[in-house]
């Protein structure tokens, strides 16, 4: 049986959202000075996919934040991530028509610790952090509290349903609700 591939999660307003200032209910989480909501539906989804892909994360978060999530959403999985890479493995770009930085998550780095990039998937919530591997992305809308989202839930269904497609980056998927 071929190994499973290999699924990176980001995780801020891809699977929680945190502020400074609490939205108008508890948070599931506190890290430092951030209220930590957890997306509807994150438990089930990472038990979900983590039948059919490995699972890794990569934020531009920094150390000690992202460990203390992954952390809390981990502890009820029977599988660990395979890696956990924060913002040191990311490059710093310039956006210089939004006047701001954004963080690039180059999967070179990840083809360099052996997994073969036909079959890595990274879900994201903002294009420009993947924008070298475009054909390796899933695009996810940002999560900012909402208790009635459903988007992990529609999420888990698709990637359960291309988990055995050869080349994921042969894969037309900035559509992927329309094909559920």
């Amino acid at each position: 049986m071929p190994p499973k591939p290999l699924l990176i999660l980001d995780i801020d307003e891809t699977i929680i959202h945190s502020k400074q200032a609490p939205l108008a209910r508890q948070c599931d989480l506190r890290v430092g000075i951030f209220h930590v909501y957890v997306r509807p539906h994150a438990e089930l989804f990472l038990t979900t996919v983590s039948e059919h892909y490995d699972l890794a994360v990569w934020s531009s978060a920094t150390r000690g934040y992202l460990a203390a999530i992954v952390k809390f959403l981990m502890a009820t999985q029977k599988t660990q991530p395979l890696f956990v890479w924060d913002r040191s493995k990311c490059t710093r770009r310039v956006d210089y028509v939004e006047q701001d930085h954004f963080f690039l998550k180059d999967l070179k780095k990840v083809r360099r610790q052996g997994f073969d990039l036909d079959r890595v998937l990274i879900l994201e919530d903002e294009p420009r952090k993947v924008q070298k591997h475009y054909g390796n992305a899933v695009y996810v809308e940002p999560f900012e509290g909402d208790l009635d989202d459903d988007e992990l839930l529609k999420l888990a269904y698709y990637l359960q349903s291309i988990c055995d497609v050869p080349n994921f980056r042969n894969l037309e998927k900035r559509y992927w609700r329309s094909r559920l």
